[in-house]
């Protein structure tokens, strides 16, 4: 028994609640997730610091009134964004005014005003090309206050007095004073390099490298139980070789088990995290209309590539996941300063072929055309059509996209150019009989 040793039977669950808590969350604070939250990790302090380390490379940080999950990244992931209170994801504007916010918290004393906030990011973005905000415009003036609320609901900043609903409004009519929770400041802006000494986003994943062998088999291991933890679905295809051992052998799930108290379900394509608490922040199938879109996307898509009776879904070249990760490394760079930004090449275009090489070793995957994905969004909208609403059926297109990218953060399917490559996930689905709960009207 290699994690939570010193964790009685009695309280296992209880730290494998813990676990969980900051594997979702790696920012505690007094108030966020919630208010029993820091308790619970301060409780297993010691075990927790040490099994996440040993388990995950990653550095549990005490601050008073905080706790920081310092995680290691092995790959750039765009699917888990900052979300606003209004549900969207933020954008570029928004996360260069939350990391103003925190240079300008971190100069601050205990309390700051609203307006002495914005005054002070306001000089910084208006020394940066292209960003700049002006109060008096409702757009930079919406993007900043999201920026805030995301830092009040996590407990880093506290309203003493006013509303920033208000100031956003109008900068005159309202103010709000804040008391600046200075350890969560701190414990939420650690980068793991300094930032003035890169000069592509590419380094903040580089990590030195030992000779030694029982190093590499350790750090192998490590990077095959977070990617377990931190993907949807893990497929063999997708790591390299040392890792994708580690995936298929037993003691990885027994140890995800002793931690989590969640148990691993192995495929012939790969590996998956079976959530039975209610542990992640998105689930599939889950609730909704895009879901249940999703969902019987997954049914049809899964129909289509085993058909026997139809014509044969053609089967193409699948991009190699380095080529994703120079995309998202180039786009991310252009946010460099131009006397520093990195020109990256952009990745290859695939070559279609109709029959697999059988001596390329090239991945191929069904192709699903976006002209199927339509036609099934369609019929979805025909056979479910109380189920969704007015808003969806006037617009079936941002309907089959939203579901199409649920399906992609899953690991269900690859977009590309003209559609989707479906993934093994998708026969899970197969002849799958779908019920769509219906809208009750009066």
């Amino acid at each position: 028994m290699r994690f939570a040793a010193d964790v009685s039977d009695l309280e296992l669950a209880d730290y494998q609640r813990a676990v969980r808590l900051l594997l979702r969350h790696p920012l505690v604070t007094a108030i966020w997730p919630d208010e029993r939250a820091l308790p619970r990790v301060r409780r297993f302090a010691a075990d927790l610091r040490r099994d996440l380390s040993e388990a995950f490379g990653y550095r549990l940080e005490l601050h008073g009134t905080a706790a920081r999950l310092v995680r290691t990244a092995d790959a750039l992931n765009p699917d888990c964004p900052a979300i606003s209170r209004t549900g969207r994801p933020f954008d570029r504007q928004r996360y260069a005014y939350l990391a103003l916010c925190l240079a300008t918290l971190g100069r601050a004393g205990i309390q700051i005003s609203l307006t002495e906030l914005a005054d002070q990011v306001a000089g910084d973005a208006n020394r940066i090309p292209a960003l700049g905000l002006d109060a008096d415009q409702g757009t930079d003036r919406r993007a900043f206050v999201d920026a805030v609320a995301w830092l009040e609901e996590r407990g880093v900043l506290r309203v003493a007095d006013g509303s920033s609903a208000t100031w956003a409004r109008d900068p005159n009519a309202g103010e709000a004073l804040y008391d600046v929770a200075r350890d969560a400041v701190f414990a939420l802006f650690r980068p793991p390099r300094v930032l003035q000494h890169i000069d592509s986003v590419a380094a903040l994943l580089e990590r030195s490298l030992s000779n030694s062998g029982n190093a590499e088999r350790r750090a192998a291991a490590q990077a095959a139980r977070r990617a377990a933890v931190e993907r949807s679905v893990v497929y063999y295809d997708d790591v390299p070789a040392e890792i994708g051992n580690h995936l298929r052998g037993q003691a990885l799930a027994e140890d995800l088990h002793r931690l989590t108290g969640l148990r691993l379900e192995r495929r012939a394509e790969g590996v998956l995290l079976v959530d039975t608490v209610g542990w992640s922040a998105e689930r599939f199938p889950g609730t909704g209309s895009v879901a249940q879109a999703a969902v019987l996307l997954a049914v049809a898509i899964g129909d289509r590539v085993s058909d026997p009776d139809g014509r044969r879904a053609r089967r193409v070249p699948a991009p190699h996941p380095n080529d994703r990760q120079a995309a998202l490394t180039a786009a991310a760079d252009t946010g460099l300063p131009e006397s520093r930004a990195v020109l990256a090449d952009p990745p290859p275009a695939p070559v279609e072929a109709d029959e697999p090489d059988e001596h390329s070793g090239e991945r191929r995957m069904p192709l699903i055309t976006d002209s199927f994905l339509r036609e099934a969004t369609g019929e979805i909208l025909r056979s479910y059509g109380s189920a969704f609403g007015a808003t969806w059926h006037a617009d079936p297109d941002r309907l089959r996209a939203e579901a199409v990218s649920l399906l992609a953060r899953f690991g269900a399917v690859v977009p590309v150019p003209g559609g989707v490559l479906a993934r093994p996930l998708i026969g899970r689905y197969r002849n799958t009989v779908a019920q769509v709960r219906q809208r009750t009207l009066f």
